[in-house]
Parts: structure tokens; sequence; C-alpha cells
């Protein structure tokens, strides 16, 4: 028996346990933060729950240093939430609560803001009444300001301007005023009743959805709002959202990338004109906490960001919103705890009883099949709003049409036509960069990266090869450094496509998104500004421009290079190809004009293209998942797999095969592999990865359990480096 109670702590560490300490006095209940000793440092952790024993000797438990907090960082609910995600993905605990922490509060920052705050002192009082200091009006000034009151630094500054520190040195220095530290001022700690303002009329189907997801405000539902781009599904969440704030409850609303968050918070905040808190990766450190700390206190009423908001301490949560539910970016691929935003949403919804809305013009495979299960409800929207018509869907047949530039001439007569009609074109390239390879024209060299199986790409502009694997750059060469001769770039990127359209279309404005020009905060706005003005006439963008943007004058899209993804050995690419068709497509028609849509491939008999156009995504989605039944790939069965990177391939692969080599006889699962990943060297190192496959979801994971114990003993463990991902959404 321990003399004193003892606390089970969560600590930031790779180690799949708790770590046992003395508690202080007065135990610190569940969900607090505490510092203590870890062998010489000291770390903060979040206490998990106590016991009256332990395996640790008594004389080896070292006690709390500190309790940080008077009441939990996390509320049982969430803190639920995170136990259960560490269980599932199996990963250790103390890195699972971390991720879900801004930084500050990890190394131990209060739960509270602070500021300073001024006051006078009876000396200063006295001195102001005679009239002091009769030569410094500036600070006369300052007590005058402070008599009776106490001010924050910045009510002062507010008041009386950038100087006026400068006044207030010399009157801290005599006594005759001071400061302290204290805690800002906070708004009511719950969402208050609010009275939802009109908006626009909804048409009977996103009426009718509306109305499903607010009778279920107050209990766990899972609901797919499944609409065609442009058919409105924002404003559902908007109505639905209004509802919930009314009930005086508070809402949660996840997007994909930062991308589409400035234009999501614009519209949520012209609707509401309610505290918002916006938490994405894009924020600084103290941005973060700031945001963390308004949805902690309840002052944010509404709360939206990126994948790791899923973890915001919302309070009186009420609602939760997934938008572009099918986006590969709500799964954290690489770097320590590996989760899917979209899935975690729909387990914090059930634990909160409250409904989760997962909104997408194309679904994933595996909500699809949760809806033809029964476990979630799909509400559609097959009208675009304004009654805007679909766009007219067409293959063009690179075989049969001449292309220079990798425009065919059919696309060129498009754009002259729609330009010359006022409307808008956007030419979609998931390739950015001037061009994908530099290759001499005598030897056949082709520029590599010299520690990746990739080719540079040409940025043409900045005069660089770079790699977009590993960030590597080197500068452009003018000739070949093997034989001599010339090199040419080869191929297609955005910075070339832009290129080409400009001298193809002299005056007409283009307009380029992609990750090259867009690495600022406001870039992407100050170009979404530029398009939607009408300023920029040809759109040239990647996959960037798929996502959410709404750009009711492009009345033309071109697809170019549309048979990526055809072929690859991946099991998700038809999915995702068809899923980035379907969306780009949809930036065409949604205002008043017809939108058309040009897709150009080298394979236009390919079924994948032919039932994309003849049956739309959802009939393509029949048959793709029936193919995946047929051949066992998700979502018919669970997969997991362990990935790994080491200086050579032997060593990659080595500590694998020593992995599978554990789970001989192992029942209930199939192992596949080892393999080298599709690029086995990235960043100068080699990469494999083994596939585990099971039909059942707890077999998978019972296997797991078990398993991942024997792989950290391995001494081959500690010469790579690897990691487990479960439900994984790509397959290197």
């Amino acid at each position: 028996m321990s003399p004193a109670p003892v606390l089970r702590v969560a600590l930031a560490t790779p180690l799949r346990q708790l770590f046992d300490y003395l508690a202080p006095a007065v135990p610190p209940p569940r969900g607090v933060r505490v510092r203590v000793p870890f062998g010489r440092r000291r770390l903060v952790g979040v206490v998990m729950g106590n016991a009256e024993t332990t395996d640790v000797p008594t004389d080896k438990l070292r006690p709390v240093l500190e309790t940080l907090d008077d009441r939990p960082l996390l509320e049982p609910g969430l803190l639920d939430l995170l136990q259960w995600a560490a269980g599932y993905y199996h990963h250790p605990i103390g890195e699972v609560l971390a991720a879900a922490l801004p930084k500050a509060l990890r190394l131990g920052a209060s739960l509270t803001a602070h500021e300073q705050r001024w006051r006078i002192t009876p000396a200063g009082s006295a001195a102001h009444a005679q009239g002091e200091p009769r030569r410094a009006p500036r600070q006369r000034e300052v007590l005058a300001t402070l008599l009776g009151q106490e001010r924050s630094a910045a009510e002062l500054r507010a008041q009386l301007g950038e100087t006026w520190r400068n006044a207030a040195r010399p009157l801290e220095t005599r006594g005759w005023i001071a400061s302290a530290q204290a805690a800002c001022a906070s708004s009511a700690p719950a969402v208050q009743p609010f009275a939802p303002a009109d908006g626009p009329t909804l048409n009977p189907e996103q009426r009718a959805a509306a109305e499903r997801i607010t009778a279920s405000l107050g209990q766990f539902s899972a609901f797919v709002l499944q609409g065609i781009t442009g058919s409105g599904k924002t404003e559902v969440y908007l109505q639905v959202t209004a509802q919930a704030l009314a009930q005086g409850r508070s809402a949660l609303i996840l997007v994909p990338e930062i991308g589409l968050t400035p234009q999501l918070v614009a519209r949520f905040r012209e609707r509401f004109g309610v505290p918002m808190a916006v938490l994405h990766s894009g924020l600084t450190d103290p941005e973060r906490l700031l945001a963390w700390r308004e949805a902690y206190s309840g002052r944010a009423c509404i709360v939206l960001g990126t994948r790791s908001a899923v973890f915001a301490p919302v309070a009186n949560l009420g609602l939760i919103i997934a938008d572009e539910e099918h986006d590969a970016s709500y799964k954290q691929h690489d770097g320590g705890f590996r989760y899917s935003a979209r899935d975690l949403a729909v387990m914090r919804a059930r634990g909160a009883a409250v409904p989760v809305v997962l909104g997408s013009a194309t679904p994933a495979f595996e909500t699809l099949f949760n809806v033809a299960t029964d476990r979630y409800t799909r509400l559609t929207l097959t009208r675009r709003a304004a009654e805007a018509a679909p766009p007219r869907l067409a293959l063009i047949d690179l075989r049969a049409h001449a292309h220079t530039g990798g425009l065919s001439t059919p696309a060129v007569q498009a754009i002259e036509r729609h330009l010359a009609a006022g409307g808008q074109t956007l030419v979609f390239l998931n390739r950015r960069g001037y061009a994908p390879t530099l290759a001499c024209t005598a030897c056949g060299w082709v520029a590599p990266c010299r520690d990746c199986d990739a080719r540079m790409t040409v940025h043409l502009s900045a005069r660089a090869l770079r790699c977009h694997h590993c960030g590597a750059q080197a500068p452009l060469p003018e000739r070949c450094p093997q034989c001599g001769f010339t090199v040419k770039p080869v191929g297609q990127g955005t910075e070339r496509l832009e290129d080409t359209l400009s001298q193809r279309f002299p005056g007409v404005p283009c307009v380029r998104l992609d990750r090259d020009v867009i690495r600022r905060r406001g870039d992407l706005e100050a170009a979404v500004r530029r398009i939607a003005s009408g300023e920029g006439r040809i759109l040239v963008g990647t996959q960037m421009v798929t996502k959410g943007h709404d750009f009711p004058n492009v009345t033309l899209v071109v697809v170019l290079n549309a048979d990526q993804g055809l072929f690859s050995s991946d099991f998700r690419a038809p999915e995702r190809l068809a899923q980035t068709i379907v969306q780009v497509a949809g930036r065409a028609g949604r205002g008043t004009r017809p939108g058309e849509v040009l897709i150009q491939t080298e394979f236009p008999d390919h079924p994948l293209l032919t039932g994309l156009l003849s049956e739309g995504y959802e009939g393509f989605a029949r048959t793709a998942l029936e193919e995946r039944r047929q051949a066992a790939w998700p979502p018919f069965t669970r997969l997991a797999a362990v990935r790994d990177s080491a200086p050579s391939a032997e060593a990659a692969l080595q500590f694998l095969t020593e992995a599978r080599a554990l789970a001989e006889g192992a029942h209930g699962v199939r192992l596949l592999g080892p393999v080298p990943a599709a690029m086995a060297r990235r960043a100068g190192r080699h990469h494999a990865q083994l596939l585990i496959e099971s039909r059942e979801r707890a077999s998978l994971h019972r296997f797991l359990a078990a398993w991942l114990p024997r792989l950290e003993s391995l001494p081959s463990a500690r010469r790579v480096r690897w990691a487990l991902d479960v439900d994984p959404m790509e397959l290197f």
C-alpha cells in the first residue's frame, strides 16, 4: 500500500503507459495538468485518474511538483474520446493528449489569459490633487486616467496612445502608480440564447435536410449531406447552426484545409455576428492559445478549424459539421499520432449525444458503405441553388486532336468561345511547377533528386530544380551535366500552363492558384477576390481550386492530364480521381449561365471516365464498391499498415520481415508484404511497408494490441523509424 493516493499521469513520451506519482494533499481531479519529475526533467502531464495501490515500490514513487489548473483542462467527454482514440489507433496516450493541446499549454501556460493592470496609489492620488507633476502634462494625464479605476495596458494604449508607457515609468518609480498581473475578464462561461437572423429561403430539399438535422439536436445521429456542387450545402449548415445557437448550444465546424477557412468564417460571421474561435495550422503559437481559450471559456459560440480542431474544448457542444468529408486531409498521414478527424468527429458526436453532419458532393466510399448499412442517414440535394443547371461534361480524345502546351485544339476553341461570351475559364492541372522533368535532348539524362527515387521539377521563374517529395533544391542548369548538350523542360506544370495561356490569349488576365504562389497568409483571399471581381478571366489551378470555392462567373472548366490515377497500384486512386473530376467540374456554371466541362484524356473508353459521365458519381461509386467487395479491400475489410524507413533498403525490410515472423500463426488477420514503398527512397532514407488485413475490426485490434509490444522489443526496431497507421488512406 502506498502512504498517499497515487495519481496516474499521462506524459508526452513514446511509452505506452501511464506514470504513477504521489498525489498532493488535495489530489487533483481527472483532466487537470500537473508538473512532475521525469528523470532529470520536469514535464507537464495530465491526470487520468488515481489509485490506492501501485506496482512501483513506495520508496521509488516521486511526488507531484505542482498542480497547474484549478479545474479540468479537458472535460470528461473529450478526455474519454482521446483515451478511446489512443486505443483505436494504438498510440501512446500521452502523445495523443499532446496532439490535442496548444504548445503553450503543453509547456504549462495558464488556462486563463492574464494581463497587466495599472492603478493609482494613495500617494499618486494625493500628488494629483496637488496638481503634480506640474511640468509633465503626459504624466498628469496618466494619473487622471487611473483616478478611481484600474486600467489594462490595452485600455491605456487605446486611450493615451502608444507612448503612454514613457509617461508611466517615472510615475511608477515615484510610487504614484503600480501594476499587477490579473486574469483577463471573460465572458459568460456558456453559450447564450441566440435569436437566429433570417437567411435565404431554402428550396424543398434544403429545407427537408435542415429539418431532419434540427430535429436531432440533443441526440446522436450521423447524417451524410450529399449534394451536388453548388446545391447549397453551406446554407443548410448555417440554418442548422442557427437552430443550435438558438437552443443555447455551440457548434464545431470542420474543414479539410486552411484555404477553406477564410470564406467559411466570413459567411458564419456575416450571418451570426457571434464570437468565433478559428483553429488551424497556420496560426502562431500565441494565436492558437488565444483561440483555444476562447473555446474553453465558452465565449466562442462557434469553433471552426481544420483537422486538429476536432479536439477543441467546445463548451456546451450541440452540433458537429465536417465539410468536404471525403477529403484525405482529414487524415493525419505522418508524424506522430495518425488519426482521422472525420471519424473522430463521429465518435465525439456519439459521446456528446449530438448530431454530426458529413457534407460532400462526392462522399468517401467508407461513408457510402455506412449509409448502405444504415449506420448513417443520407440527405440528398440534387438541384443547384438558384436553379442553376448542372454543367455539361464531355471527353476530348487526345489521340484524335492535336495539342500544344498541354491544350488540345477543342479546348482552346472552347476557351475562346467562353471568353468572348464574357465568362471565366478554369484550367485544372494537378501538377505545380513549370515542368515535371528536365531532360537532355542528346544523351537522355533526366534531372534526378539525389535523395529520392524521383525526378526534380523545373521551377523556371525561380531558376531552380526542386524535389516535391523531400524539398531538395538545385540551380537550374543550362546544359546537361553528363554530356554538356542542351537540356529542356519536358511536360506541363501550372507555371508553364500559365505562360502558354498568356501567350495564346494575350491581354487576358490569368490568375494561378497553387502552393508556389499561395504561400503567405492572405494570398489565397487576395487571389479569390481577383477572380470573383472578374479581374482574372482565366484561372489556372491545382487541387487547391477544387475545394469549396464559389466562382459564379466561371462557365468553362478544362481538366488536363485526367489520366493520372487510372492505372495506379493504390486501390483508392480511382475513387480520388473521380472525386477530383466531379469537384473541379462543379466549379462551372454556378451562376446564371450554363457551364461546360471538358476532360482531356488518352483513354476516353476507360470505364471510370465513361461511367462517371453516363451515371455520375453515384453510379461510379456503386460499381467501384462492388469491385472493392470482390477484391476484399476496405470498406469491406479492415486495414492497418506498419511503415518504416532506414538508411538502407536491407535494414528497412529486415525489421518488417522480423515483424511478420512474430505474427506467424495469428488468427483472423492476413499479412501482405513486406515490400518496398512505391517510391522506395525518399529524403535519403529507404521506405517499406507491411499491411495487416482483417475481415473483422475486433480481430484486427486484438492482433495489434498483442503484436505491437513484441515489435517494440525487437532489436531491429531501434535501427529504423517505424509507425503504425490504422485505416490508412494512402498506400505508399
